[in-house]
């Protein structure tokens, strides 16, 4: 398990207030990816090298409060200042003035909330699975989760209060990060954990794994990220979740508007985001959020975890983008 950790360049940088753990690989244009929850800079692993060797700088952060990146205890902490301000501040620390950013989940709406904030440190935003805020201007988030959770299971409403899912999920990190991760791919249907009753504990409403492997992850891979979990707790990634009313409310200075730098969106047909989080034509609605889309590409048989479950395929679409975007910029051969 240290071999697959231990092949890549780990850094540290003290920036915003916390220290921030990252991986480094490779030399050339700088793509910076964000990851998302329960994931850490590892989910990225099978694309830093092939990206690397491609010709391409990759930066794979721990967002705040995941991995080995400082979690600050409070919610407050996760608002779209601090984490995209996170974004900013690694790439002072690196000595970059613009990066391409690629994300899913929270990583991509931090990459969002910077390209409305500081859109000058955006040179593209490469969005996977999410491809705009998630949102309703009529009603925050949490009440929304809160709203549906009155007649079954919902993870988010689940993970709301402070302590009692993460002392929950801390009794069994590996499982839980097994069963979700199992939960989130193609090979099941994630809004089949909603079936459960009010009240419902999530390692119980998530469903049995198969045994270790599977076709698109390893049990030396699985171990690598339940342990980070077992490591760091559970609180940083839950705060996402509990800052998403804040969050909410400071995007109401930029609702309607559109994001400014070259969009380039992967998805993938059994996306459970892209199925309930994105209203009635989530890939339709990405003209009204973004200026600039240059290209969507949507992958068949896989779900929320698409670098994972089609890394070849979409380590592909990232060096073709990054290549697009860049290739303005580069010498020639």
């Amino acid at each position: 398990m240290e071999l697959i950790k231990n092949i890549f360049d780990h850094q540290w940088a003290d920036i915003n207030d916390i220290r921030v753990h990252y991986v480094e690989c490779g030399t050339g244009p700088l793509i910076i990816l964000c990851h998302g929850f329960p994931h850490s800079w590892y989910s990225w692993h099978r694309q830093i090298r092939y990206l690397a060797d491609a010709g391409w700088r990759v930066i794979a952060p721990d967002l705040r409060g995941m991995g080995e990146t400082d979690a600050p205890a409070s919610p407050q902490a996760y608002d779209c200042f601090q984490t995209a301000g996170d974004l900013a501040a690694l790439l002072d620390h690196l000595g970059e003035e613009q990066a391409v950013f690629a994300g899913l989940d929270f990583g991509i709406f931090a990459i969002y909330d910077l390209a409305h904030l500081h859109p000058d440190r955006v040179k593209a935003i490469i969005a996977l699975e999410n491809p705009h805020y998630p949102e309703r201007a009529d009603i925050s988030p949490l009440a929304e989760a809160a709203a549906w959770a009155k007649n079954h299971f919902v993870h988010i409403e689940y993970f709301r209060p402070e302590g009692i899912a993460d002392a929950d999920l801390a009794e069994a990190p590996k499982e839980f990060i097994t069963r979700v991760l199992y939960a989130l791919s193609g090979d099941y249907h994630y809004l089949d954990v909603w079936k459960h009753p009010v009240g419902t504990k999530y390692l119980d409403a998530l469903p049995a794994a198969p045994p270790l492997p599977w076709a698109w992850i390893s049990a030396e891979e699985m171990d690598v990220m339940a342990s980070t979990y077992a490591r760091s707790g559970f609180t940083g990634g839950l705060n996402w979740y509990r800052a998403m009313d804040i969050r909410w409310e400071q995007r109401a200075a930029w609702r309607g508007l559109k994001t400014q730098a070259p969009f380039y969106f992967i998805g993938s047909e059994h996306d459970v985001d892209l199925e309930a989080w994105h209203g009635d034509d989530p890939l339709g609605d990405i003209y009204h959020h973004h200026a600039e889309v240059r290209q969507i590409d949507m992958l068949p048989k896989a779900g929320h975890l698409i670098q994972l479950e089609k890394s070849a395929e979409v380590n592909a679409l990232l060096d073709k983008y990054l290549t697009d975007i860049y290739q303005p910029d580069r010498p020639e051969a």
